[in-house]
């Protein structure tokens, strides 16, 4: 994924894409601060991270900041490097499954289910959402 980054960064410098190069070159950073770092994570790990954290940051500001649009762009320039989104009923499936191989029931084997799911859905789907399904069907 680094040599990707690398050439379309190079790509978007002769297109003249500000906005785009600006998100590489960010995102290129990432990669390199966790390549030096003692516990280096997966790549896909860092991008997942760093796309969250974007996305984490767009609440922070005060409705109709100008921040929330650049930072909703370089979202946009960066969604490629995301692995492929899960749909909802993809998941709520997923779920069934867990519950019914853990013949799980009710809010105390919430942290049962959400251990099995997490690592299936890691940057697929939305903890949050995934949260409150794993609950709406333990809740049945």
């Amino acid at each position: 994924m680094f040599d990707t980054i690398t050439n379309d960064i190079k790509t978007a410098m002769k297109a003249g894409q500000k906005e785009k190069l600006d998100a590489l070159r960010m995102l290129k950073a990432k990669l390199i601060e966790n390549k030096t770092s003692a516990k280096p994570k997966l790549e896909s790990d860092v991008v997942i991270a760093y796309y969250k954290q974007l996305k984490d940051s767009i609440e922070a500001f005060p409705v109709g900041a100008p921040q929330i649009a650049a930072v909703i762009a370089e979202l946009k320039h960066l969604d490629c490097y995301m692995p492929k989104q899960l749909d909802e009923n993809k998941v709520r499936s997923i779920i069934c499954e867990i519950v019914e191989k853990l013949k799980a029931t009710g809010k105390p084997n919430m942290g049962m289910v959400m251990k099995e799911l997490s690592p299936q859905i890691k940057g697929q789907f939305d903890g949050k959402r995934a949260n409150e399904m794993v609950n709406e069907e333990l809740a049945k």
